[in-house]
């Protein structure tokens, strides 16, 4: 509250403290989508798993997925592709010893309930996620929520013109795996 203004004196003004609490938010913001989105807190990966899935989306995961292959990180690849090539063995090229499978999800609560049907089959207890830093965190919550056993991530570059489109996208997605998509 303006205390009255003596003659000849100015009125004195009380702070604004809003500007400061929105600079803070911001940075808590920035902070957080830095953490989560684009450095994210990853476990290291195991030496072996069961299976390594290449989960869809942009940039070019196909490189990182068939190099964990190539080091024979698990006996099985399989890649979240088109539909076209869901159910083949031709989404990905040969690699020796490993067995590569194909299939098609709409979204990551597809391919987390399409990891969960393909671990029952083939007895998995444990894969290798490779997705790119933006998805990440969500991807290891939402696999987590249908397959029981262990989940590791292991990320390939995301493309700089498409941060820009992600990282709004990750957040809107996040918020509603935390809160409305919480079952498998």
């Amino acid at each position: 509250m303006e205390e009255p203004a003596q003659a000849g004196e100015r009125p004195k003004r009380r702070r604004r403290r809003w500007p400061w609490i929105v600079v803070a938010l911001a940075i808590v913001f920035g902070a957080v989508t830095a953490r989560v989105f684009v450095w994210p807190d990853l476990p290291p990966l195991p030496d072996r798993a069961d299976a390594i899935v290449e989960l869809g989306g942009p940039g070019n995961r196909d490189e990182a997925a068939l190099r964990l292959a190539r080091d024979h990180r698990a006996p099985v690849l399989v890649q979240s592709t088109v539909e076209a090539e869901a159910g083949t063995d031709s989404c990905l090229p040969p690699v020796p010893d490993v067995t590569i499978m194909c299939f098609h999800a709409d979204d990551t609560q597809g391919e987390a309930r399409a990891i969960a049907r393909l671990a029952a089959e083939h007895h998995w207890s444990s894969v290798i996620l490779v997705t790119t830093p933006d998805h990440a965190w969500r991807a290891r919550l939402i696999v987590s929520r249908c397959f029981p056993g262990p989940v590791a991530v292991s990320t390939s570059p995301l493309p700089a013109l498409y941060w820009f489109r992600q990282i709004p996208y990750q957040w809107g997605a996040s918020v509603k795996a935390l809160t409305f998509d919480r079952g498998c």
